[in-house]
């Protein structure tokens, strides 16, 4: 499954998560079909943890950004409850990254930037689509989007106000690598003050 990993030993890592986040994400790029492809996990008011996948659109040393509509029930859970963790898995690399932090919403300019990069077909979806709102079959919901359509019919289609970027900033990072005998290599990175703690854990 694996090929033949570099061990992940302290002496090698990097010692600012962000550099080591992206020496693998510039590999997983090579390697992997969607390396910006993560899980993120939240928790509402009511307690119980949701998971799904989504692309990381952006990241730099203030956090991870993606972006969805805030009336999604992940934007809901967030707002009641702003932790989030992630989970970026790049199994060609025997390799997983987990990331735990904060939440918080882009400044509407840079969503207004990348909603404007978004193909005219994905604009016109934003539009249409209540997400995570039941709808009766799937032809009404392409009425809605052929009703948006025409709405927005040779014009440019605005970002909707309900719509926009997420940013979870890392309070920690836990850096896996697969070995053999399922002795895998697990480095975790905890935010102490201005700086960071590594910690080796058991597998």
């Amino acid at each position: 499954m694996f090929g033949s990993p570099e061990p992940l030993v302290e002496e090698r890592a990097d010692p600012d998560p962000f550099g080591q986040f992206g020496r693998w994400f510039a590999a997983a790029g090579v390697e992997e079909d969607e390396a910006e492809a993560m899980a993120v996990a939240t928790v509402g008011s009511h307690g119980r943890p949701s998971v799904r996948m989504v692309l990381l659109k952006s990241w730099d040393r203030r956090g991870f950004v993606f972006f969805t509509d805030y009336g999604s029930r992940k934007a809901e859970e967030l707002a009641a409850n702003p932790a989030a963790a992630l989970l970026f898995h790049w199994g060609r690399l025997g390799r997983q990254v987990r990331v735990e932090g904060t939440t918080s919403r882009v400044a509407p300019a840079d969503s207004d930037a990348y909603f404007s990069s978004r193909p005219r077909g994905s604009q016109i979806g934003a539009h249409a689509s209540n997400q995570s709102r039941p709808i009766s079959d799937r032809r009404a919901l392409e009425r809605v989007v052929g009703a948006t359509t025409d709405r927005f019919h040779g014009g440019e289609v605005p970002r909707p106000p309900t719509w926009g970027g997420i940013r979870v900033e890392p309070l920690t990072f836990e850096f896996w690598q697969h070995r053999t005998d399922r002795l895998h290599d697990r480095l975790r990175y905890q935010l102490d003050g201005e700086g960071w703690t590594i910690s080796r854990l058991q597998p």
